[in-house]
């Protein structure tokens, strides 16, 4: 694979919707490899949902939204595409596999390295012509977005963080606990990838990355979202009351009654409530 900048494009593959241009294709839907700064091959997907062409063939003000899924997701896991779809109703949606997941290369760093996979899928997506772009993250991948926006500043228009943590090393749930044997245990990663279809690093972190509570004070003034469910069974309420504390004015905090965790808890409703809260907030 030739060596080339963040969010370069080692394979696409151009789908046209119907609609056209004067004879011309005005809608593209694309599956491509994207390059990190580090060099691993990132499988993303991109659709332009409601993002509307004008006259010229020019994408609208519709923003897109870049996905960033939970810890043993994927592109093509049917819970990502019912995200990709509610949000496909606001603007243009990407959607990616972090490293060590589905068809992506590398290994899992859960929550370490994924930055720079969701750097490469915001570029990406940036270069698809929108002016906007909104990053939500699920659990693992909330966490991503929030230090991703706290250390890659002026990149994103606004950021949705579901069911983040907001420290690390948390084991205060069974959950949790069978989640720290997986990573940690040498036959939990054996589980990881025969099981999960996911790849993780042996590795510990060194350094400790940035966690989601220091990340998210220097978010600002980029608008902020946290959502997070009161039946959580990872993460209790004390974490989303953490970050909420940790963005003060800067951040908005939506507790969900009986919600649980992540993706396979979010209902359609709360999809479409953040699709407008996103388009609202973008600017």
């Amino acid at each position: 694979m030739s060596s080339g900048p963040a969010g370069h494009v080692a394979r696409s593959t151009d789908r046209p919707h119907p609609e056209t241009n004067g004879g011309k294709p005005v809608r593209m839907s694309s599956r491509v490899f994207l390059r990190t700064s580090d060099g691993v091959a990132i499988d993303a997907r991109y659709e332009p949902g409601a993002a509307l062409h004008d006259t010229s063939g020019t994408l609208s003000a519709h923003p897109v939204f870049v996905v960033a899924h939970g810890f043993t997701g994927a592109v093509d896991r049917p819970h990502v595409r019912r995200i990709a779809d509610a949000f496909a109703r606001c603007g243009g949606v990407v959607t990616f596999s972090f490293r060590g997941h589905g068809m992506s290369g590398g290994h899992s760093t859960v929550g370490d390295r994924e930055v720079l996979d969701l750097a490469a899928a915001v570029a990406w997506a940036r270069s698809r012509g929108h002016a906007r772009v909104v990053t939500v993250g699920f659990s693992m991948g909330g966490s991503v977005v929030l230090r991703h926006a706290a250390l890659h500043p002026g990149q994103t228009d606004a950021v949705v963080s579901v069911s983040s943590p907001a420290r690390w090393y948390y084991r205060g749930t069974a959950p949790m606990r069978r989640l720290h044997w997986l990573v940690t245990r040498p036959e939990g990663r054996v589980v990881g990838r025969y099981g999960f279809r996911t790849r993780i690093h042996h590795r510990d972190w060194n350094p400790v990355p940035l966690s989601p509570a220091e990340a998210v004070p220097r978010i600002a003034p980029t608008p902020l979202l946290i959502v997070h469910g009161d039946a959580d069974g990872y993460f209790p309420v004390d974490h989303p009351r953490m970050l909420a504390a940790a963005a003060g004015d800067q951040g908005e905090l939506w507790l969900e009654p009986g919600m649980g965790h992540a993706e396979h808890a979010a209902g359609d409703e709360l999809l479409a409530r953040i699709g407008e809260w996103s388009v609202r907030r973008a600017g």
